[in-house]
């Protein structure tokens, strides 16, 4: 049987034009983009041409693009440069690799506020502003979220913490391929991003740094990056970064569209085949290849194993989180009942998700959670 694949947000398959771009450069461009000879000048232009790639994609100019290992590092950058007695306000259903950073802040010095979220997994400006204290040197919150796919008005989130003097970070991994991006235009002064959640390659991502934002280099020991992150760059990686980007870019309007539409008609079915599921988040809000259902009676976990059985991939949240028995932190910030946040699954779709896959998905659906639900009653 087919195996279907619902779990874009967890990391998306290799597109083609990545793939060729990165076992281009990893047979042919092997010099060390540092070197001053003509086989370090074909590794720069590579890495050249994928930041102009990058860059076009997130809608900023090549020179404030970063490359790094992915959206962890970048996060990590951002905050690893607060002061000790610095104010952070955080949104508390960001990524772990902010909120576990955040975390760590503490024990540091910097004080951290986490800002809460409403049902629909959305911040509301006004409990924004409030709290952004004097003292607040960071705010920082996801574009777009990796569960839920609720999506936050950063362009005002970003002028009411410009207009305060408070600098601005948002993760737009899960976004970056998928909405149209503009971040020039907005007041924002840093931004993660990852390859693999947009059909690149593991392993590689990017920081975008504002013109005059501050900047304090994570890792040290070189002048790679115009001395913003050492350590030799991954040129093939980097390639197929590029390339993804190019690719996501040049289909993003219509694909948005038709995953919207796949994404519904799924929903549909779901709420006519298990009338009790509950969707979770923004309707309105939300990227357009995501839906997040509690099936209430029903353990998240097990409805995983019961579909990989046949052979449909979802999740019940962040892949970081992958095997833990607690229920989602996401889901829990916005208000979702523990019980209900242990009964969530996401579905995240793709440029290979199809109308017969997700029909295929509704056949299973009821009898499975039916089956679960016995199983647990037991």
């Amino acid at each position: 049987m087919e195996p279907i694949y619902l779990d874009h947000n967890a990391s998306a398959p290799l597109r083609p034009e990545a793939l060729r771009a990165f076992a281009a450069a990893a047979a042919g461009t092997f010099g060390n983009a540092s070197s001053a000879h003509a086989f370090g000048a074909e590794a720069r232009a590579v890495l050249s041409r994928a930041r102009r790639q990058v860059a076009t994609l997130a809608g900023v100019a090549p020179e404030t693009i970063v490359f790094t290992s992915g959206a962890t590092e970048s996060n990590n950058t951002v905050f690893r440069a607060l002061g000790s007695g610095a104010h952070a306000v955080v949104c508390a259903t960001e990524h772990p690799s902010v909120l576990e950073e955040a975390a760590a802040l503490r024990v540091r010095g910097p004080r951290v506020t986490l800002l809460e979220v409403g049902r629909d997994g959305r911040v509301d400006p006004a409990r924004f502003a409030a709290a952004l204290a004097p003292g607040t040197a960071l705010a920082s919150v996801a574009l777009a979220n990796h569960e839920t796919g609720v999506i936050q008005p950063i362009a005002e989130l970003a002028e009411l913490a410009a207009a305060r003097g408070v600098r601005f970070h948002c993760d737009a991994a899960q976004a970056l391929g998928k909405l149209p991006l503009g971040l020039r235009a907005w007041p924002v002064d840093w931004a993660s991003f990852s390859a693999h959640k947009l059909g690149g390659p593991k392993g590689i991502g990017a920081l975008y740094v504002r013109p005059g934002a501050p900047f304090e280099a994570l890792l040290r020991g070189g002048a790679h990056e115009r001395g913003r992150r050492a350590g030799t760059e991954n040129v093939p990686a980097v390639a197929g970064f590029g390339a993804a980007c190019e690719a996501a870019g040049a289909a993003l309007d219509g694909e948005a569209k038709r995953v919207a539409e796949l994404r519904d008609a799924l929903w549909a079915g779901i709420a006519r085949a298990v009338p009790d599921a509950v969707r979770n988040g923004s309707h309105e809000h939300v990227l357009p290849h995501v839906l997040d259902v509690s099936f209430p009676g029903v353990s998240g976990e097990a409805l995983v194993e019961a579909l990989d059985l046949e052979h449909v991939a979802v999740s019940t949240g962040a892949a970081c989180h992958s095997g833990s028995t607690e229920p989602s932190p996401v889901l829990l910030a916005m208000g979702v009942p523990d019980a209900l946040a242990r009964a969530a699954l996401r579905m995240s779709l793709g440029p290979t998700t199809t109308r017969a896959q997700l029909q295929r998905v509704l056949e299973l659906l009821p009898a499975l959670v039916a089956r679960v639900r016995r199983a647990r009653a037991a």
